[in-house]
């Protein structure tokens, strides 16, 4: 090849070069924000996360599965919830509460309440629990010792409710239960509140089927009989608890609920007097004893400078709901008050029923302001 045949080409290789080079630099000069997607593209294009719905005040948590007897603690910022699990027993209902028939505990957890409920499954079931025959009923938890604790009442091998506890790791499990139930335990409803000197104390107790009444004597009397008319109302009972968790340190006592002069409610004055569901919480300086009035279907609260009472009747918080029972815990949560209750209005069935909250506040005098 002549030098001149060289020349010649190089030539033109450099133009071509130069005129590639010139049209990616006028792609490159496109008007900014000016985007070309393709049919294709869009196709491919990943569809936009529906964002968790918010849990409003007053409606069910869930829908398609039924939970009651909500305990809320909060534990490391988030909320958690230990309640009952309602299935359909086909039972006939009875004053010994045969139709509720749970088997397992599910725990519940929520971020904020931006954010959806969920539920963690399965953490306990009858068929765990060596002692159990039926029945396990409204439950509750604590934390101490790094563990997290599980206090359930159910039916012993004969009949008996008795309170047993399982532990975990996990605040929402799974729970492993103890071999036995707390000796010296029975009735059920345990509520367990751990005071400022981290002091632990178990509440529980309930008439009718929880079978309180049936230990007046201190010892378990199929026969025993709730007190009438005039008589002094039976009242929770509490024991101190050691720091295992698992024992009691005493014999349970029964609480006290006087009126404004210092007398005991009578049995009564079923708008006022205790019959399931007790519950503890501190605010400011003054305890809170509240529960369920049962036949009148009250949430009723007592106030007291001592954990272990009396405790002075207050007041009304919640007016009745729709179904039977009436069970509620209170918890301090992102510093607002709340309490968590359960009602039948989604299945009109009183053994089916759903968890819902609403907020709580205090008047200037420590009284808790009803809530309609």
């Amino acid at each position: 090849m002549s030098f001149s045949k060289k020349a010649v080409g190089i030539i033109l290789l450099t133009s071509l070069l130069t005129l590639s080079f010139s049209s990616c630099n006028d792609n490159s000069k496109a008007p900014e924000n000016t985007e070309v997607t393709s049919d294709a593209d869009k196709s491919s294009e990943s569809p936009e996360v529906e964002k968790p719905k918010a849990i409003e005040p007053n409606k069910p948590l869930f829908t398609d599965v039924f939970f009651a007897d909500p305990s809320a603690h909060v534990f490391n910022d988030k909320l958690y919830i230990y309640p009952s699990h309602d299935i359909d027993s086909g039972i006939q209902p009875n004053n010994d509460g045969d139709q509720y028939a749970m088997e397992d505990y599910h725990v519940l957890s929520i971020d904020d309440f931006n954010s959806s409920c969920v539920d963690n499954g399965q953490a306990l079931h009858l068929k765990d629990v060596s002692w159990v025959k039926r029945q396990m009923w409204a439950p509750d938890a604590a934390y101490k010792n790094n563990t997290y604790y599980l206090y359930f009442p159910a039916k012993d091998k004969k009949d008996i409710f008795r309170i047993g506890v399982a532990t975990s790791t996990s605040p929402t499990g799974p729970f492993k239960p103890e071999k036995n139930y707390i000796q010296g335990s029975f009735s059920m409803d345990p509520a367990v509140f751990t005071d400022n000197d981290n002091k632990s104390y178990m509440y529980f107790g309930g008439l009718w089927g929880g079978q309180l009444e049936k230990w007046k004597t201190g010892k378990y009397d199929s026969n025993g009989a709730a007190p009438q008319g005039s008589e002094p109302a039976l009242g929770p009972k509490v024991a101190l608890m050691n720091d295992d968790m698992l024992t009691f340190k005493e014999s349970p006592q029964e609480v006290s609920i006087v009126d404004e002069n210092g007398n005991p409610i009578l049995a009564s004055d079923e708008d006022r007097r205790f019959f399931e569901g007790a519950w503890v919480h501190k605010y400011n300086d003054n305890y809170y004893l509240s529960y369920s009035t049962g036949t009148t279907h009250y949430i009723v609260y007592a106030m007291s400078k001592n954990p272990k009472g009396p405790f002075t009747y207050k007041g009304k918080i919640l007016n009745p709901v729709k179904g039977w029972t009436t069970h509620h815990s209170i918890v301090q949560f992102k510093d607002k008050w709340y309490m968590f209750y359960h009602d039948a209005s989604v299945s009109g069935v009183d053994h089916k029923r759903s968890i819902m909250y609403t907020e709580l506040s205090y008047n200037s005098d420590g009284t808790i302001k009803p809530i309609n």
